[in-house]
């Protein structure tokens, strides 16, 4: 596969310039400055994941997902021990003020002259972000890593509040933000994050930082060869810098920080390390978008991606009605493309339209309604094309996601299908995805319980990406890229690593395996197990893991045992605090729970070819 230069998140390095390696071309979220005299330890490696690129041919790129942490280790040239590809990847201003007069003549005067930009009163409304960072150790899950600094872009849209990525504002403890031409840095608070689609909401309670300050207005989605500028504190400097181009393409593109499929607008204007978190103009001084992402390969030059004020809009209005960010919807099914006619005349499909669901997830609605074998020929009465694309504008097509992403988590969609050669229709509620290996932690710290040394924590991708992926086993990898969950609350519980001590001999060389059961009942998620243990009177902890291997412990000498190791080892605690929390059963049904493995990936990134994708 042709080798290419590595895409600089908007996220770049003070003291470092390091040309990094993949094998393919990529797309990375931009990142902001990142300093590289604050490097983490020296055993922390380079992430790479495969559940990014695994399935793909060398036709179809992988996306790479370079939040600050990555970009950090990136730049600071730390051991590349995995040589796998990185992982992917109606409007209103936030309290805007109404348009009036004076509005109306500053317009004017932003459409007079667009080569006048840099006196544009609006660019007084982009500030230079720095955060701190202090992220979780995923292998030592009860610390974490050491911090490291970084600068990106925000956005003043009203209400005392500013828009940045949230891949800037990753695993905050601090966050202060500077206004152009200022010399002071003001703290701000982060609100909250939307995730899947890279965007957070600040505040900053200093009265002072908004004296004078004037909101930008969100404008409408730009058509093709539209003029657009992007403003931001980009690598190179220390004061606002300005790049322009035009809007070169509109369509669902993937989003490497959130591991999403949303709409996104690419241009030719340069995104720099830096640039992340900052807005996109037009001619008018509107802002049409969020600066976000770079694609870069030997073969290509100046693609860049916009967060499009829909996808803004979205990401406001789930805020403002919830009080929080409850994220995109999903159908939660597996869809193949209809353009044979065969095909079609076989699933008694009498016109060139439809797609075939291959797979339903068992936590989505969709289950209770939908069939593998049915076509979904419309989605709210819009006829989904055989290509798996509705109508988009006046004269172009986009992916069915599209109308999916939409709606809110809880809204109700009407399918109509084709099963058997009979019409229906059907209605769905929508909700987000659930996911058995989850792509980010809620609340940042991942979950542990140490029983006499062993400790277990839940499979995740940032555990992946920091254990590296040939030490995690190619039998749990692939569960991690084919496996769905089957009910809300199921995990792949491992077995990270033993802690040594005289009660755990024989089994210290044990890590990253799958726990199945402890005596006898199959494990559904970390809580449960901490659970099982609580509960347990036998004599013996039998812990059942993959491949047929078991290990027991004595219950009185784990218990025994237990302070001496977590004092050896400078542990504060046997669990983490969610494991203190009375356990709540997720599932109304005994089933056997054994994880199968299953016949196609779980992302669409994964795919090898455009005729299956996920919705």
């Amino acid at each position: 596969m042709m080798a290419v230069s590595l895409a600089n998140c908007c996220f770049s390095f003070l003291n470092a310039s390091v040309k990094l390696q993949s094998s393919s071309s990529s797309l990375s979220s931009p990142c902001c400055f990142v300093s590289a005299s604050q490097s983490p330890r020296a055993s922390k490696h380079h992430h790479h994941l495969k559940r990014r690129k695994s399935s793909r041919s060398d036709s179809s790129p992988p996306i790479l997902s370079n939040n600050p942490e990555n970009q950090r280790k990136n730049q600071a040239g730390r051991d590349e021990s995995c040589n796998n590809a990185h992982q992917t990847m109606a409007f209103k201003a936030f309290g805007s003020p109404k348009k009036d007069k004076k509005d109306a003549a500053l317009s004017h005067q932003r459409t007079d002259d667009p080569a006048k930009i840099h006196d544009a009163s609006f660019l007084n409304a982009v500030v230079k972000v720095y955060c701190t960072h202090t992220a979780p150790d995923y292998s030592l899950p009860w610390q974490k890593q050491r911090q490291f600094t970084s600068t990106g872009s925000a956005f003043m849209i009203g209400d005392g509040k500013l828009l940045t990525n949230a891949h800037c504002v990753e695993h905050d403890t601090q966050v202060k933000v500077k206004r152009r031409g200022d010399d002071r840095k003001y703290v701000a608070k982060v609100l909250v994050r939307g995730v899947d689609c890279d965007i957070a909401l600040l505040s900053v309670e200093s009265e002072d930082f908004w004296k004078g300050a004037e909101p930008l207005r969100l404008g409408h989605l730009p058509r093709l060869q539209d003029s657009v500028t992007v403003v931001g504190y980009p690598l190179g400097g220390d004061t606002i810098s300005v790049t322009k181009g035009v809007v070169s393409r509109i369509e669902v593109t993937s989003y490497a920080h959130g591991s999403s499929d949303l709409l996104g607008i690419q241009i030719d204007a340069a995104i720099n390390p830096g640039n992340s978190g900052g807005p996109a103009f037009n001619d008018q001084g509107e802002c049409i978008g969020v600066a976000f992402q770079v694609y870069r390969s030997e073969e290509t030059e100046n693609i860049g991606y916009v967060i499009p004020t829909t996808v803004v809009s979205h990401f406001l209005t789930d805020y403002e009605r919830n009080g929080k960010y409850t994220g995109y919807p999903c159908l939660g099914v597996l869809l193949q493309k209809l353009e044979n006619p065969a095909l079609r005349e076989c699933l008694k499909v009498p016109t060139n339209e439809g797609v075939l669901v291959r797979r339903v997830e068992p936590t989505s609605d969709a289950s209770k309604v939908l069939k593998e074998g049915d076509v979904i020929v419309s989605f709210d009465d819009l006829h989904v094309g055989c290509e798996g694309t509705v109508p988009f504008r006046s004269s172009e097509r986009i992916a069915f996601r599209y109308l999916i992403s939409q709606k809110f988590a809880g809204d109700i969609a009407e399918l109509g299908i084709i099963r058997a050669g009979e019409h229906k229709k059907v209605q769905v509620v929508l909700r987000p995805r659930v996911h058995l290996v989850p792509y980010h932690i809620d609340g940042g710290q991942p979950s542990y319980i140490i029983v006499a040394g062993l400790v277990f924590t839940p499979l995740s991708e940032p555990l992946i990406e920091e254990e590296c992926e040939d030490t995690i086993g190619l039998k749990l990898l692939t569960k991690a890229r084919y496996s769905v969950a089957r009910f809300r609350g199921e995990q792949i519980v491992i077995l990270s690593q033993v802690l040594a001590n005289e009660v755990n001999i024989g089994y210290e060389d044990m890590n990253n395996q799958q726990v199945l059961k402890f005596n006898g009942s199959p494990i559904r998620n970390i809580h449960h197990l901490a659970h099982l243990i609580d509960m347990c009177k036998d004599k013996y902890l039998v812990f059942e893991f993959e491949d047929n291997y078991v290990a027991v412990l004595e219950r009185e000498a784990s218990n025994s045992a237990s302070l001496c190791i977590l004092k050896d080892y400078g542990i504060p605690s046997e669990r983490s605090a969610d494991l203190l929390e009375p356990y709540v059963d997720p599932r109304d049904d005994t089933q056997a729970l054994d994880q199968g493995i299953g016949d196609s990936p779980v992302s669409n990134l994964e795919i090898g070819f455009d005729g299956l994708v996920w919705a």
